[in-house]
């Protein structure tokens, strides 16, 4: 449970100087801040402190760091009551404490603490570009670390506490991450969330957090907000990332106090001044660190099934991520990342934090964006989810398929021949994924290595032939020179096993956001395909029966389970659902499907040992009334590979068969109609026939599954994050789908 402050306590700024609150009142009459009802001022705050000492000292007790300053009184010997409590990040905001902090470069206490780091060693360097917000921004690390400070020192200025919770609903941008930051370094915790969420969702989050105030993305914004949430909230004040406060409907603010972006950095930036350069006496201020056990953001899970629960992550949390990270994406300075995923989401945000340690630059982009920064930016890394990468690949494919004739058979067959150079090549290298622990005969080990030498020779100078006339012109239009880092979800075998044979390096992760969120990944040099790779250091796996709970051997499947210092501290007011999936010894249930690779010495299984495999979630996993269990996730990555099928959804409501519900692709349908003189005379195509279409698909592409699709029904609205069938992060919404189609599922099976 986290320590909430008591509404009315405001923090005062930690100045020797009694000048400092009218600098900061001459600054919001300066820029003319909307305020119908202010928040008390630091010299307000000193109104309520009793004043019973005179003079000042600096002292250490504990690990509370204190710097007292009181005003000239009558009684001198005698000790304030009710100091104000502060929280500082104790390597960035060293300055501020009296004698320093003792800690080095590299002794990080809180998340904020990079910054300090980053801003010493890669002062000059561009940290930051964003090219499609107004103004356009290209920060540097120093100045980064400058911003940061500011809005911190803003946020403190208007009465921001420690322990308290702000949200911070917003998408990707350089401010986001400025106020993420600021937010964090003054000892309160961010509550995260992006503008593509319902107002509702955002309403019932917001609520149940417990937030004190709001900072938002841009006026559009908050303008959409405006009758169903913010009229309904209670915030102390609303600061606005982007965009001008006038262009804000002012009508359903209630004198809540409105500041930009600008208006906060301004007022830090001034008092950090007044810190500095002023000697006079002013109010006493308990300084207390932040520790790495502190909550440090409240994130809400994305809701794929029921409510979504609040995650709380503690600097402890961020740091390990922070920290080893590097095993699996080995950045140096001057390489360029390119983001485009929510940062709020914990594996962005995990990343963000990792990569800016090692002096990258990050470039900002959206989805309509990204093809074009791809080819602009030409970046080393893109860390996104699956869905990104399925998209470039069916890109590429298509611009093959309107190719010439003789273009597309040649790039078509070079691509065939370099799957099948990397499967030879996969043997004698000992990375064949097997679940099968029986050491191979050494007889038929040296057969099979030997003969998929010969085959790799014969495929090479036809695999080389292809890099030159084919995968260079790929290169060019994807961009990326190093990796691509999929996270977040399933990445389909099939596009796996691509961008391994055009030579796109693309490596896959596993975590989820209750584990901060990296809990296994493949790395650079032992990258292998169908599995998330090994654990993070520090981090335990084990895989156990779904009924019994007992630990299963290396090869059998059950549910995941881990323990680490990634691990949440719990789910925020939720207690029970804590213990549902966290037990006394640190293991936590992820709910997913999964086994461990078994550890052969020899064969070519031999590199694979210790890495995970995961099969689906155990709550989709549907139980058929012959005992038998289907995961849901091996058949729909097998029908997606269909250029007919756009989306599809597995169900299994009579428990005697699968069905699908498919959202068919229909300028591929209506292509493929044509090419087989099915359609009629007005050039329509009748729904048997598309029926018709998607079962010839689904039985050439599922020919090597165990279980083959019934009934299909044919969905003809996408499933999207607008209309609530996927979340933020891309990931299919299975309850809210088969809520929304039950009827037509039910009549299906009927």
């Amino acid at each position: 449970m986290l320590a909430s402050s008591a509404s009315g306590q405001m923090a005062a700024l930690c100045s020797p100087s009694p000048t400092l609150p009218t600098a900061s009142l001459l600054l919001l009459r300066r820029r003319r801040l909307r305020l119908l009802h202010p928040p008390p001022s630091a010299a307000a705050l000193l109104l309520l402190l009793p004043a019973r000492r005179r003079g000042r000292h600096h002292h250490r007790r504990g690990g509370v760091l204190r710097c007292d300053a009181a005003a000239a009184s009558p009684s001198a010997g005698s000790t304030l009551e009710n100091p104000v409590r502060r929280k500082c990040s104790p390597l960035l905001e060293s300055a501020l404490l009296p004698g320093g902090n003792g800690l080095t470069t590299h002794d990080w206490m809180a998340v904020p603490d990079i910054w300090r780091t980053a801003a010493e060693k890669y002062a000059d360097r561009v940290a930051l570009v964003d090219p499609y917000h107004e103004p356009p921004s290209e920060l540097t690390y120093k100045q980064l670390e400058q911003e940061i400070l500011d809005f911190s020192q803003g946020l403190r200025a208007i009465g921001v506490a420690p322990d308290e919770k702000i949200a911070l609903f917003a998408d990707n941008s350089c401010r986001w991450l400025v106020a993420d930051q600021g937010i964090m370094a003054t000892g309160a915790i961010n509550v995260v969330r992006g503008t593509r969420s319902s107002d509702e969702e955002l309403f019932q989050i917001y609520t149940h957090s417990e937030s004190i105030a709001l900072v938002v993305d841009s006026p559009q914004f908050f303008n959409r907000l405006a009758e169903s949430f913010i009229s309904r909230i209670n915030a102390r004040f609303i600061v606005l990332l982007w965009g001008e406060k006038s262009c804000l409907n002012s009508e359903v603010v209630n004198g809540i106090p409105l500041y930009d972006f600008k208006d906060i950095t301004q007022l830090g930036r001034e008092s950090r001044n007044t810190l500095r350069h002023s000697h006079e006496q002013g109010q006493q201020v308990v300084f207390e660190t932040i520790t790495p056990d502190d909550v440090a953001t409240l994130i809400y899970t994305s809701g794929t099934s029921g409510t979504p629960k609040g995650v709380m992550l503690t600097h402890r949390n961020l740091l390990h991520q922070i920290k080893n990270l590097w095993d699996f994406v080995p950045a140096v300075p001057g390489d360029r990342f390119l983001s485009m995923l929510p940062p709020w989401h914990a594996y962005e945000r995990a990343s963000e934090y990792f990569i800016f340690t090692y002096g990258i630059q990050q470039v900002y982009t959206t989805v309509k964006y990204l093809k074009e920064d791809l080819q602009r930016y030409q970046p080393q890394y893109i860390v996104s989810v699956p869905l990104v990468y399925e998209t470039l690949y069916s890109s590429i494919q298509r611009q093959i398929s309107s190719s010439s004739t003789a273009r597309k058979f040649v790039a078509l067959a070079l691509i065939k021949i370099s799957l099948l150079y990397m499967e030879a090549k996969r043997i004698y290298e000992g990375t064949v994924l097997s679940n099968n622990p029986v050491k191979p005969s050494f007889i038929v080990y040296m057969v099979n290595w030997l003969s998929a030498r010969i085959v790799a020779a014969l495929l090479w100078p036809l695999h080389n032939l292809a890099k030159t006339l084919v995968y260079k012109k790929i290169h060019s239009a994807i961009g990326i020179s190093k990796a691509g880092i999929s996270g977040g979800g399933s990445l389909p075998m099939h596009v796996d096993k691509f961008f391994e044979a055009v030579g796109v390096k693309v490596q896959n992760g596993y975590g989820l956001t209750e584990t901060s969120p990296v809990v296994a990944a493949r790395r650079p040099f032992c990258n292998v395909l169908g599995t998330v790779g090994h654990p993070v250091k520090h981090t335990e796996i084990k895989v156990v029966d779904m009924e019994t709970g007992e630990v299963l051997p290396d090869g059998s499947k059950g549910v995941v389970k881990v323990r680490g210092p990634q691990v949440m501290k719990g789910y925020y007011k939720n207690p029970s659902a804590t213990n549902k999936v966290l037990d006394q010894e640190g293991w936590f249930d992820t709910g997913d499907i999964g086994w461990i690779a078994p550890h052969c010495p020899t064969g070519p299984s031999r590199k694979c040992g210790g890495m995970l495999v995961l099969e689906g979630r155990a709550k989709d996993t549907i139980v058929l009334t012959t005992g038998e269990n289907v995961e849901p996730a091996e058949i729909e990555e097998a029908a997606s590979r269909s250029d007919l099928i756009n989306q599809i959804v597995v169900v299994g409501q009579d428990k005697r068969r699968i069905g699908a519900l498919i959202v068919p692709n229909y300028d591929e349908v209506l292509a493929t109609a044509k090419r087989k003189s099915i359609l009629d005379g007005n050039n329509e195509l009748a729904k048997d026939k598309v029926l018709n279409l998607l079962y010839d698909e689904l039985r050439t592409w599922m020919v090597d599954c165990s279980f083959q699709i019934g009934p299909i029904l044919i969905v003809d609205e996408p499933f999207t994050v607008d209309n609530g069938l996927l979340t933020p992060t891309l990931k299919l919404r299975r309850d809210k789908v088969t809520a929304k189609y039950h009827r037509e599922i039910d009549a299906l099976y009927k």
